[in-house]
């Protein structure tokens, strides 16, 4: 079956109104999973650094959420804001050794120094060695630009994920494209391993990565590759994320 017409089982990259600028509830955002056939998201809500986001101790809120909630399973995850070349983030340590699932990501508007290719790429390389961080969020964004053959280089030397953003094919993100296509031929020559995520700030855009796995087809990219395609696969990355974390202890 042609990507196009796939919804990955696993939403990576969600958001709700304890974002600050998203629209919907959780329950909403997991009603509009279920009625796509999903069988999970992750919610990860931006960290304090972006106006009205939420606070720095959010995954350990998040401990008291269920596990299901509308029978969509509910991974407690959270996007960090890399607030500078010196690698400060929003979200304390001991906070994001209690997430599920890390999004670390640049955020054009809040970031000096953006255009230095460079210093970008050097602390994405630092985001990915940190054994807490699964996935860069959204880094083919070109008013961010960075050397995608090192970032793919890092994330298979520490086994992490990179993201193909739904937004790079909209007008949210414009003048994306060349980079996101660039990005995902990178991916695919090195054999790469992804997530595919819709960065839900509304619960119709919760799975709704069409446009994304239309480009897919286009090029060609391996469907093994997609980790969240199917929840098992997912879950079979979290056990590999949890065997790396718990070595930390060892």
């Amino acid at each position: 079956m042609q990507l196009r017409h796939i919804t990955p089982e696993v939403d990576t990259h969600t958001h709700t109104i304890l974002s600050g600028h998203a629209w919907s509830t959780l329950t909403e955002n997991c009603c509009a999973a279920r009625d796509r056939g999903m069988k999970g998201l992750c919610l990860t809500e931006h960290g304090p650094a972006i106006e009205c986001g939420a606070p720095s101790f959010i995954p350990h809120s998040q401990k008291m959420l269920p596990d299901y909630v509308e029978g969509i399973r509910v991974y407690k995850g959270v996007e960090i804001n890399v607030i500078d070349h010196q690698n400060n983030l929003d979200i304390p340590e001991e906070y994001l050794k209690l997430s599920e699932f890390a999004i670390a990501s640049i955020h054009s508007h809040m970031f000096p120094g953006k255009a230095d290719r460079d210093a970008n790429t050097a602390t994405y390389l630092a985001m990915l060695a940190n054994p807490y961080i699964d996935i860069l969020g959204h880094a083919d964004d070109p008013s961010v630009p960075c050397d995608f053959e090192s970032l793919v280089k890092q994330a298979q030397t520490y086994g992490k994920l990179l993201e193909f953003n739904n937004n790079s094919t909209t007008s949210h993100r414009p003048g994306s494209l060349p980079s996101l296509k660039e990005y995902i031929l990178c991916c695919k020559k090195h054999g790469q391993r992804v997530c595919v995520a819709s960065d839900a700030h509304f619960y119709t855009m919760v799975g709704n990565v069409a446009p994304m796995m239309t480009l897919l087809d286009e090029l060609d990219f391996p469907q093994e590759l997609i980790v969240n395609l199917t929840k098992e696969r997912f879950d079979t990355y979290l056990e590999e994320r949890n065997a790396r974390i718990c070595a930390l202890t060892d």
